[in-house]
Formats: structure tokens, C-alpha cells, sequence
């Protein structure tokens, strides 16, 4: 037994306070409780994600002074005088949107056929056209409480023109700048009285597991979510880059609840984004750090970039569990899978514990198999090893295979313990500095010995540090 340890001070103290360090975070997951969502729609460049991001109280939601940012339809949790719901962003709808903004048209309407709640929203300076009078129309049919919102009222001026919206028969339109945040407490009000208390469908289910799908542009996660989730949850065009927000998207699979989000591309450099690209890849970073597991997925098609190796890389540094899925596998010949395996020995080093599977977004090759990696990831990540256990086998390892001599004196560890889970981490208490190769060498053979496939494992050093000898 040993009398004394070190603290996260940099001091030794007694081992009875060990408990302060010793922090067990795989408790138990947290209720998922049903709320009713409050779908946010109207044609292009109105304001939606802006309103959004006031509702909020942060900004969450993607925008630019530019139509058509918004694609998917995205939830957001928010609250508003004591009350939770969720607020659900759509993309422009247009009733004879062609191509790439025909599927973000039809988010939207699923927003609107699947919510507790609409706020349409106009743009007060422009007027009522006839795209706003189509959604009124397309609206009326339905018997979902709708709230007329009158967006971009920054004066007075402005406010006795957006009277005239009266006459789309929707009654007093809310009159809001979202921008500056006039109106909006009141309107959040009128929101709470036209919301129910609970949503048309779904019920309170034990909290999901959080799912990231990552990865660079055009690699398939959204057709990956699609396929996954039997619908159509994302927009997918060949467009790189369609995907802009996180979409959350909660998905039955293996006889589980799991909460997918499907991220945006990750270009080569944050640095080198504006705009859009910017602000995505900083939600992405943000969906990745709430998320439990990443699904990676890389193109087999063609060779592993230097996008994908950064993109790993966050994942690695994330601290994340972690599935590589080599998508477009229905494109990949003998010759392309011999070249795949030699650049996975060579460029994958990094994350050689990760679970691989390959698999087909397109045509749903395989894409099952996602499940039970997913779960021996999750059950790496979340393992816990008794100290006792750990410290025998760490004596005979090192018994076996002394660590290094370090300026003329070998290093004794004298101490180890798992200091938390998510991702499983590691102190291992010494009289000196063990250097990186040995540390790698014990965390090939904690794998060795007790698995943690699918989960990154993190090793560190304290040193004990040296009591000036008492006069």
C-alpha cells in the first residue's frame, strides 16, 4: 500500500484523498423527455435562422446575408419562461423550387405536417407575394395552430407597412425585428399559449446515444442518415457542401433510440473558411464535442486525403469513441481494395483501435453492421477497470519490461488508478518522467489485456516530487 499520492495540486497527500480525483463519470443516461417543436418556416431570406437564434437566446443556427443557407430542417432546444420545446429551422420553401432547393422545399413541408406549432414568417418590408400566399394556403388545410410573423420591423415606418399582412387571413401579424430583438418576448409568449403541453406524437424514452456523423464534403453522411433512418431526414445532392447545420435526427435501430446528427463537410482549414463553411465547421467541432460516438466516413473509391486525416484527427483529439465506415464500397474493385489496406497500415496509425466497417450509403450495403460496432465502441468507452486489478497487471508488465533508464536512474511507478471513463483515462503516479515510447507500450498492452476496441485511451504521468530534506 502506498502512504502517500499525488494530488492535482502537484502535491503529495495522504491516499485517503485519493477520492477526490477518482471521478466515475459512466453513470447513468439521462431521460429523454418528449417536447413539442415549434417549426420555423417561410420562403428564402426572410429571417428564419435569425429568429431562430433570438428564440434561442444564442446563436446556433447558421446565417448569412445570402438566400438558401439553411437546407435541412434543424431542432434546437429551447426555453422560454420556465417551458422547453424544441424549435425546428427549415430552409426556404418555394412551391416550384426545381433540383437542389426542391428537397429543401420538402424539409420544410415535413416540418410543417410533423409540428405542435408553425411560425410563418414574412418579411415586412417586402410585403406579402405569392409565394407567401401559397404557404398560407398550403397551411390553412392543416389544423396546426399558425402564427403569422412579420419579420425585419425595425421602425415604426416599417410597422404600418406590415398592416397590410392582414390580408393573408392568418389574423394580427406579430410584428418582430429578429435581428435586434424587438418583439420577440411577446411573440415567445403567443408561442407558449399555441403550444401544447406535450407533443401529438412520441412519448418520454431513455436518453439515446449520441451519434456524429463526420467526415469530409460529398463522402455520403447524409445519404448514410437517410438509409439509416428509412426516410428522408437530409438533403442529398451532388452538390459538396449541402449539408450546412447539425441535423439531429432520432433513429430505431437494433431495438434502440440513437441520436444521429449528420454534420457538415470539414474542409482542409477552419482557417481558410468565411461565411457559411466558417460558421458550419465551428457547429460541426461543437455536435462532434456533444456526441458520444463518431461514425468517420471516408470515400474507399478513391485514396484516403489529407481532409480525412484531419477530420481523424479532431476525432482522436475529441477524445470520442470512434467507427470508421468506408462508404461507397459498391465502387471499389480488387485492385482499389489491395490500395485501400496498404494505406490504412500506413495513414490510420493514429487510430488503429478503431472499429472499421464497409459499407454502402447508396444502396445499403452492409449498413446494419454499423449497430454492433457502434455498441462495442460505446461499451469500450465507458469501461472502467478496478484499481486492484490494474495495479497487478501493471507489476508484472513492468516486471517483464522495466521502463527505461532516464539521466542515469530508472523511473519506478509506483501507483495507478482510472481516474474517469469517456474516454478511459489513465494516472499513473512515478519516481520519474516515463518517456513517450514506453507510454505507448503500456497502452498496447492495457488493450492487449482489457480491450477498449472502438475507444481512445489516454495515459498520463504524474511525477512525485522531491521533499526538501528537513534542517
Amino acid at each position: 500500500m502506498i502512504e502517500e499520492i499525488l494530488v492535482g495540486d502537484g502535491t503529495w497527500t495522504d491516499e485517503s484523498e485519493w477520492d477526490v480525483l477518482d471521478i466515475d463519470s459512466d453513470g447513468e443516461g439521462e431521460q429523454y423527455v418528449a417536447m413539442p417543436t415549434l417549426a420555423v418556416v417561410g420562403r428564402p431570406n426572410v429571417g428564419k435562422s435569425t429568429l431562430v437564434n433570438r428564440i434561442l437566446g444564442r446563436r446556433e443556427a447558421v446565417v448569412e446575408d445570402v438566400p438558401g443557407v439553411t437546407r435541412d430542417r434543424i431542432s434546437y432546444e429551447a426555453n422560454w419562461a420556465g417551458r422547453r420545446f424544441m424549435v425546428q429551422d427549415t430552409g426556404g420553401w418555394e412551391p416550384d423550387a426545381k433540383g437542389l432547393q426542391q428537397h429543401v422545399a420538402r424539409q420544410a413541408e415535413v416540418a410543417m405536417e410533423t409540428a405542435d406549432a408553425i411560425l410563418l414568417v414574412v418579411d415586412a418590408t417586402v410585403g406579402a407575394t405569392t409565394t407567401d400566399e401559397a404557404a398560407v394556403r398550403k397551411l390553412r388545410r392543416s389544423k396546426i395552430p399558425v402564427i403569422l410573423v412579420a419579420n425585419k420591423v425595425d421602425d415604426q415606418k416599417v410597422e404600418l407597412e406590415a398592416a397590410s399582412l392582414w390580408s393573408l387571413g392568418l389574423g394580427e401579424p406579430r410584428m418582430v425585428s429578429a435581428a435586434h430583438g424587438r418583439g420577440t418576448g411577446d411573440l415567445l409568449d403567443d408561442v407558449l399559449s399555441a403550444l401544447p403541453e406535450t407533443p401529438r406524437e412520441g412519448t418520454a424514452v431513455a436518453g439515446p446515444r449520441r451519434v456524429a456523423l463526420v467526415g469530409k464534403p460529398n463522402v455520403g453522411k447524409s445519404s448514410l442518415l437517410n438509409k439509416l433512418a428509412g426516410d428522408e431526414r437530409s438533403v442529398v445532392h451532388d452538390v459538396a457542401g449541402t449539408t450546412v447545420d447539425p441535423v439531429d435526427s432520432l433513429v430505431e435501430l437494433g431495438g434502440k433510440t440513437w441520436k444521429f446528427v449528420d454534420t457538415a463537410g470539414l474542409r482542409r482549414k477552419v482557417s481558410n473558411a468565411t461565411g457559411t463553411e466558417f460558421y458550419a465547421s465551428l457547429r460541426t467541432k461543437s455536435a462532434l464535442e456533444a456526441s458520444e460516438v463518431a461514425i468517420m466516413l471516408i470515400d474507399a473509391s478513391v485514396p484516403i486525403t489529407e481532409q480525412d486525416l484531419r477530420v481523424i484527427s479532431l476525432v482522436a483529439d475529441s477524445g470520442r469513441a470512434l467507427v470508421l465506415a468506408f462508404n461507397k464500397w459498391d465502387l471499389v474493385d480488387e485492385d482499389r481494395r489491395y490500395m485501400l489496406e496498404r494505406e490504412i497500415d500506413r495513414d490510420l496509425v493514429r487510430v488503429p483501435w478503431a472499429q472499421r466497417v464497409n459499407i454502402s450509403a447508396h444502396t445499403g450495403r452492409a449498413v446494419a453492421k454499423l449497430v454492433p460496432q457502434m455498441e462495442t465502441a460505446l461499451e469500450s468507452w465507458d469501461k472502467r477497470i478496478s484499481t486492484g486489478r490494474l495495479n497487478t497487471w501493471l507489476k508484472e508488465v513492468i516486471a517483464a519490461t522495466p521502463p527505461p533508464m532516464r539521466g542515469g536512474r530508472q523511473p519506478r511507478v509506483m501507483f495507478a488508478t482510472q481516474a474517469s471513463t469517456r474516454p478511459p483515462t489513465f494516472v499513473l503516479f512515478t519516481t520519474g518522467f516515463l518517456e513517450a515510447g514506453y507510454r505507448r507500450f503500456l497502452e498496447r498492452r492495457l488493450r492487449e489485456e482489457f480491450g477498449f476496441d472502438g475507444s481512445p485511451v489516454r495515459i498520463s504521468v504524474r511525477v512525485r516530487e522531491k521533499k526538501e530534506r528537513k534542517k
